[in-house]
């Protein structure tokens, strides 16, 4: 297993990625084991993900202000309690939403787990897309 380390909104993440067993790919993320499903073939996944993983595209530090406590009126981002798959996105950009609307639905561990509004708001953005693996800490939504 080729072995990487993470640091993603000042959390350290140890990733262990082993071979590719047709389009499965094991992974450990901080001791915990994960059966990865590759879209299309290896090598345009790998392309994917190096490109990712490059310092330019990667999108943590833009997400490092999402950690401050949103002011009234402020942007705020709505961020996954674990790492998963998200299954859902049940909001559009634009669409208001009420604090505790469904705007996700994550499967981790093979549970869905509902992300909610954390206040009344309005999606400003939105950072994923059904099918995206994402880490704890990432942005899911940001909310107006």
């Amino acid at each position: 297993m080729k072995e990487y380390k993470f640091k993603i909104n000042g959390k350290q993440y140890n990733v262990a990625v082993g071979e590719a067993d047709g389009k499965l790919l094991p992974v450990n993320v901080n001791g915990k084991d994960y059966s990865v499903e590759l879209e299309g073939d290896l090598s345009t996944s790998l392309e994917m993900t190096k490109a990712a993983a490059a310092p330019a595209a990667a999108p943590a530090p833009a997400a490092a202000p999402a950690a401050k406590p949103a002011a009234g009126g402020a942007e705020e981002k709505v961020v996954s309690p674990l790492p998963g798959v998200i299954i859902e996105v049940s909001v559009k950009e634009g669409q208001a939403v009420k604090a505790g609307q469904k705007v996700a639905v994550l499967e981790a561990m093979k549970m869905e787990n509902e992300i909610s509004a954390p206040k009344d708001g309005t999606i400003t953005a939105i950072h994923v897309h059904k099918g995206d693996s994402i880490l704890e800490g990432a942005p899911i939504v940001s909310l107006g």
